[in-house]
């Protein structure tokens, strides 16, 4: 497997600070709160840092570049999106939309797995079982409790993602830049 390059680490704080934002934003339909919007705020922030870094370093490469492992990164994240949707439905013709975030936290969770050996990110994985823990957690919650299933799996997954687009930062930041010659 090969190492993520600075690039991958740009864009992997983009995508999953952009979606980091998102999870906190999905938390407040179960509660507001001054801190939900501070994480939505500081994912953006972490994602346009990452969008800076990953633009800033085009010779370090992608795993991306390869034809057949974007081929693949297509094919798994176009499965995740129709598995999610299709989920989605059926939960909100069963009456369970309540559930549709911790459908759509666990399927995110395992489509970490095939992506781990595809982008070369080896702690993929163990964010694979983080989220789906996440998932885990906001469906006990979601019927054992009052507590809306969304602000447990939106604040959860919000921060898992903050921390692994934090990481990934960390990670580009102390790999050498590599020269374009």
């Amino acid at each position: 497997m090969r190492a993520p390059t600075r690039r991958d680490a740009g864009f992997t704080a983009l995508f999953l600070g952009f979606f980091a934002s998102a999870w906190f934003g999905w938390a407040q339909a179960g509660a507001e709160s001054g801190w939900l919007t501070a994480g939505s705020f500081v994912s953006v922030l972490v994602a346009a840092v990452g969008l800076v870094t990953g633009l800033r370093a085009p010779a370090d490469g992608s795993a991306m570049k390869d034809r057949a492992a974007s081929r693949r990164y297509g094919i798994i994240v176009g499965i995740e999106f129709a598995v999610i949707f299709v989920g989605a439905i059926v939960l909100g013709r069963l009456g369970q939309p309540d559930h549709i975030p911790v459908w759509v936290a666990f399927v995110v969770g395992v489509h970490f797995v095939p992506l781990a050996p595809v982008l070369g990110d080896p702690l993929l994985r163990p964010l694979a079982a983080a989220t789906c823990l996440v998932a885990l957690a906001g469906l006990i919650t979601g019927l054992a409790s009052s507590v809306n299933s969304a602000l447990v799996v939106g604040l959860a997954e919000g921060l898992l993602l903050l921390g692994y687009s934090l990481q990934a930062l960390a990670r580009g930041a102390r790999r050498p830049a590599q020269s374009s010659v």
